[in-house]
């Protein structure tokens, strides 16, 4: 059972370059931590992740699902070293695999050329349908995961998590004054359950709970440049986490290149009505000392939507129901 303020999505990046690493940015990878279920599920999985995760708070152990954007290599040449890795480390109830089309030819063919056994079930689901159909590509009961194309040189995919209405806030004095004793009673009606007490009164939980509350909603969008598909996936959600290849000043090489600028993440941001915008898949150029620098990135995309950071290494976004993406502290920080 949830409690009220409790944090229920936790996003972690452990990859923020576009192409290649950098010495302070690994390739594409951003961890999604479910506390309340003790699980993990992973979008993109660039080269050296695995890594990555051995210098996080994260437990591998509990990685459930992994969801891959497209097949180029600085998204998906960290998979199979990973999944290869999980076999390794103990027993592991299986991985729900989401990705392109060729994304099982990819991966049969490195493990069998590589004489790697993956000793638990890995379970293959290719997105493209319910990416042109918008239809639900996952519902587990809790969480629901959509998808869309984006435009980009090969078949990529933004996905979206939209978290289930949640029950109200539990009344706990009005409880007391109805002379409900607390224990395990509680947590029945805090999830709207009916009870019936010693006493023999039937109590129905809806009455001493407030009125439903919306859930956390988060959207990953990368590679592409500017596109409606994005604007439509992303309309009202908590956090979009939006590619920024390139400085504004470079949009043409974006457009070229089919990536986005800082100020086409901003665009979408803005048109989609987010609460908030992470910029990530920085090129390599823009470091400290170059002309350009990632601050520059986000002061150009903040002068369109003023809630918007430049993502790190290892930053962590703590999200709540009905409230705002609150920052963890970097303990990789410079």
């Amino acid at each position: 059972m949830r409690s009220p303020g409790s944090t229920d999505v936790q996003v972690t990046f452990l990859g923020t370059s576009s192409g290649v690493p950098t010495r302070g940015r690994n390739v594409s990878s951003v961890a999604v931590r479910l506390p309340q279920r003790a699980e993990l599920w992973l979008f993109d999985c660039g080269e050296g992740t695995q890594h990555q995760f051995l210098r996080s708070d994260l437990r591998v152990s509990q990685l459930r699902r992994i969801f891959i954007t497209h097949m180029h290599g600085d998204h998906i040449f960290g998979l199979p070293g990973l999944l290869a890795s999980l076999g390794l480390a103990g027993r592991c109830p299986g991985v729900d695999l989401y990705g392109p089309d060729p994304l099982r030819d990819y991966l049969e063919g490195v493990l069998r050329t590589s004489s790697t056994r993956i000793g638990y079930p890995l379970r293959s689901h290719r997105v493209r349908q319910a990416a042109q159909s918008g239809e639900v590509l996952l519902d587990d009961g809790d969480l629901s995961v959509r998808c869309t194309p984006l435009n980009h040189r090969i078949p990529a995919y933004a996905y979206r998590i939209d978290q289930k209405p949640l029950p109200g806030r539990f009344d706990v004095n009005l409880a007391r004054e109805l002379g409900i004793p607390p224990g395990p009673i509680y947590a029945q009606l805090k999830a709207g359950q009916t009870v019936t007490l010693e006493d023999g009164r039937v109590i129905h939980g809806e009455r001493l709970c407030g009125p439903p509350r919306p859930g956390c909603s988060l959207v990953y969008c990368t590679d592409t440049v500017f596109c409606e598909a994005a604007i439509e996936l992303s309309r009202g959600a908590d956090l979009l986490i939006h590619e920024s290849t390139f400085a504004h000043g470079e949009a043409e090489m974006a457009i070229q290149k089919q990536h986005s600028t800082s100020t086409m993440a901003a665009q979408t941001a803005l048109a989609a009505g987010v609460k908030q915008l992470v910029l990530t898949h920085l090129s390599p150029r823009y470091v400290l000392g170059n002309p350009v620098t990632p601050e520059d990135l986000e002061a150009e995309a903040r002068a369109i939507f003023a809630e918007t950071r430049v993502a790190r290494d290892f930053m962590r976004l703590d999200l709540t129901p009905g409230g705002e993406a609150d920052i963890d502290s970097d303990p990789h920080a410079d």
